[in-house]
């Protein structure tokens, strides 16, 4: 089957959000070959981990991929093993300074890191989804960026609810950050590791009519793999999941960097993360992975045709909806810990400001 042509770069943009409840298009017999990257960050060095990602996306469009996912986190890294010092009542003094490396190794968005990707996905003509430590001032959000095959930033999802240890050094997302994009290659949208266990951002993403559903992660057990097939059918969507492959090695070495929960330090060539990464078609036929060898791309082409296929026996927010029994409502305002109202506020509080500098310099 023919592989659906990229955008041609005179086009102008071609992506919208879709909005919630947006039925599905017609998809005919498209087919889009996608990969998955399965590799591990530079950590602590983010320009070399950005190189790196410039070379698998190269490696990738050669195989003629129009989409390329790469793992969670993967610019910053996943900080596994790391206990940043913490113990219910202290903080110690090292691990606030590897909280410190740990931001500085994250990127600001938009920031020079992101244009280096929208021009990456632009030189490749790929859609690239990107896993990333996203630094907003002082507090990081694990976050998945998309670009489109003209070089332009489409938006970010952040995760909503990090797990276990990782809610001390991420922040949470809010509904404003659940976006799926309507593109040439179908309906396209992110969720993250164990994100995909909840049912109600699974039930937002198939009401906005995903196709192409990304879950990038760091789990690799077995279990897995069973959520991404379950997804798969339960959504009538193609499922990519990446995932790290990481060796003791790709981290710095002690003392630098510690793992805690292990009774002795690994050697070198220990696999920390051993991967997982897989790609699940609408029935729930995986069609490549997972793989837990190594470093490597893994590359599947969609019938995008199946989709429809498998809708007719179950839609899950269509025909198989009951929504007079079950129903979702997805608050997709931002949530800003500070708001200024209006102009005329903004105004007053600024002469108030004004008002208690000029006491304060008289007294």
């Amino acid at each position: 089957m023919a592989l659906a042509p990229p955008a041609s770069p005179g086009s102008g943009p071609v992506v919208a959000e879709v909005e919630m409840n947006a039925g599905a298009a017609d998809q005919g017999a498209t087919t889009v070959r996608a990969t998955v990257v399965q590799a591990g960050t530079v950590f602590y060095d983010t320009p070399a981990t950005l190189d790196k990602a410039e070379k698998l996306i190269a490696e990738a469009a050669g195989y003629g991929s129009q989409l390329v996912l790469f793992p969670e986190v993967f610019i910053g890294g996943y900080p596994r093993g790391s206990t940043f010092g913490l113990t219910i009542g202290n903080r110690s003094a090292k691990g606030k300074e590897d909280f410190q490396k740990y931001h500085a190794a994250a990127i600001d968005v938009p920031g020079p890191e992101v244009a280096r990707l929208a021009a990456l996905a632009g030189k490749y003509k790929v859609f690239l989804v990107m896993g990333v430590v996203e630094r907003a001032g002082y507090t990081l959000y694990n976050t998945v960026l998309l670009f489109d095959p003209l070089g332009k930033y489409l938006g970010k999802h952040r995760k909503l609810m990090p797990t276990a240890l990782e809610r001390v050094f991420w922040g949470f997302g809010d509904g404003s950050t659940i976006p799926v994009y309507d593109t040439p290659l179908g309906k396209i949208g992110a969720v993250i590791c164990w994100e995909n266990r909840m049912p109600l951002i699974r039930t937002a993403m198939y009401a906005k009519g995903v196709e192409i559903y990304c879950a990038p992660t760091a789990d690799f057990m077995p279990s897995w793999q069973a959520s991404m097939t379950h997804i798969a059918v339960e959504g009538g969507c193609f499922v990519l999941s990446a995932n790290q492959f990481s060796r003791r090695k790709d981290y710095p070495p002690p003392p630098e960097y510690t793992f805690g929960g292990l009774d002795e330090e690994p050697s070198p060539e220990s696999v920390i993360c051993p991967g997982g990464s897989s790609i699940v078609s609408p029935s729930g036929t995986v069609l490549a992975g997972p793989n837990y060898e190594g470093e490597g791309l893994l590359t599947a082409d969609l019938d995008l045709g199946e989709i429809t296929r498998a809708k007719f026996d179950f839609d899950v927010v269509g025909h198989y909806a009951r929504p007079e029994v079950l129903s979702l409502t997805v608050k997709t305002e931002p949530k800003p810990p500070v708001s200024f109202t209006s102009t005329a506020e903004k105004t007053s509080a600024a002469k108030s400001d004004g008002i208690s500098r000029t006491w304060l310099s008289a007294n």
